[in-house]
């Protein structure tokens, strides 16, 4: 595992780690099955388990990993999470993976995994660069900014105030006030008018408890795609899959949709 900053095209610090399948140098392509970038969502952090466990699934099938923190989220990018945007985020992931095309490690076509935020960020790319992406992977994905804004029964307070107030739930002392402008940004957003291009295999997973990018969201995505594609639930499971038990069934999916690809 190795740890780097790099800079975004604002000129700001993000943190990425880079992992490689065991045994394997960063010259030795040969011996890679593929290369993955996996991502987070709002406010959170590259080690949070949902994302390890995607990411263990890829480096158990011999696959590079890049994982890294967003500007403005609970991680060790610059920022406050008090700015965050749909829009920085995604310029992120532009930015990361721009860099990832200098290093010797690089593959396309690549696999992209994502959660919530980092799940419609993902998939926005990949219907902008499809010839890049082997398959991509949203969990709990938002699909749109305007269906975001109809399950959110606070969004009037949200916009009167001015900021919705955000505490990490693993990292309880890490508060936030994301500003109204936030809802503004992601309402630009919507994965539906170009969904046609996500030819690549795509694997839809959600928990049966999700409220906030819920089944009946996902089911609208699935049966617009028109490629090979599954939809997995994961009974019990909330918005963010945080249980053991949970965590296995991510994994197992995860990996056996890796392994027919």
């Amino acid at each position: 595992m190795e740890k780097l900053f790099i800079q975004n095209r604002k000129k700001q610090k993000i943190a990425v780690v880079l992992e490689q399948p065991e045994g394997v140098q960063q010259t030795a392509n040969k011996k890679v099955a593929g290369l993955a970038f996996i991502m987070h969502g709002l406010g959170a952090y590259k080690e949070q388990k949902q994302i390890r466990t995607m990411a263990q699934a890829f480096l158990d099938n011999s696959y590079t990993v890049v994982t890294f923190d967003t500007t403005n989220t609970f991680g060790e990018s610059d920022g406050s999470l008090d700015d965050a945007t749909t829009t920085n985020y995604y310029e992120d992931l532009m930015s990361v993976i721009e860099w990832a095309k200098s290093q010797p490690w690089y593959i396309e076509p690549f696999c992209l995994a994502g959660s919530s935020l980092g799940g419609i960020c993902t998939a926005l790319y990949a219907e902008k660069h499809p010839e890049r992406v082997k398959g991509l992977i949203p969990a709990s994905t938002v699909v749109s900014g305007q269906l975001t804004l109809e399950r959110d029964d606070t969004w009037k307070e949200w916009k009167r105030i001015g900021y919705k107030e955000r505490v990490s739930t693993s990292r309880p002392w890490l508060k936030a006030k994301i500003k109204w402008s936030h809802m503004e940004d992601r309402l630009k957003y919507d994965l539906m008018p170009e969904v046609v291009k996500l030819t690549m295999p795509v694997l839809l997973i959600v928990g049966s408890l999700d409220t906030t990018t819920p089944l009946e969201h996902q089911k609208i995505l699935f049966d617009a795609l028109p490629g090979k594609k599954e939809l997995v639930v994961i009974e019990g499971a909330s918005h963010t899959i945080r249980e053991e038990a949970h965590l296995k069934q991510l994994y197992g999916y995860v990996n056996e949709w890796i392994g027919k690809l």
